[in-house]
């Protein structure tokens, strides 16, 4: 009796496991790159990941009410986390809070709008696929291999950070 040949495994070759999280100079490495590029839906997206440690499908669906009130940045938000259905809150920092009222009042957005709106769909947020290829894009322009970094490294940073700073408070924002 014979069995037919199996394909290759779909992860053959690639690094499998938990993902390196970022330090917190290669944080300010990228930060600084988008704010030289004056990139300011980049940066602001960047810095909220940073700050609200969500996944990326939470991340992309984000409302602007979500996080404001009558224009401005909320300190504090929470959402409710579509995989666990359980509410999440982070707190938001001056650097984010500033660079996304500057991404609100550039794009016009308004409380029921998606606060990374497509392109392309009308009505509709970013996918995880494109925000993906912005996290591989920032890691790339810091000279990082992106394979040992993913959406979910940014979700660790804060633990590493804390360790880092040594009990300094909230050091990234």
């Amino acid at each position: 009796m014979t069995f037919p040949t199996s394909k290759a495994p779909w992860n053959k070759g690639k690094l499998v496991g938990q993902k390196l999280p970022l330090k917190l100079e290669q944080i300010w490495a990228i930060r600084i790159r988008l704010e030289i590029a004056k990139n300011i839906r980049e940066l602001a997206m960047f810095n909220m990941a940073i700050d609200c440690k969500l996944r990326s499908c939470d991340l992309v669906k984000l409302l602007v009410r979500d996080i404001s009130r009558n224009g401005e940045v909320l300190d504090r938000a929470q959402v409710i986390q579509q995989k666990t259905s359980q509410p999440v809150q982070f707190e938001i920092t001056k650097k984010t809070r500033e660079s996304v009222e500057a991404w609100i009042e550039l794009r016009g957005l308004s409380g029921m709008d998606y606060l990374w709106p497509s392109r392309m769909r009308k009505f509709d947020h970013i996918t995880t696929h494109q925000y993906a290829r912005l996290v591989k894009k920032w890691i790339t322009s810091i000279g990082l291999d992106p394979s040992v970094y993913a959406t979910h490294s940014r979700v660790m940073v804060i633990s590493g950070v804390w360790k880092q700073a040594e009990g300094v408070a909230y050091p990234v924002g």
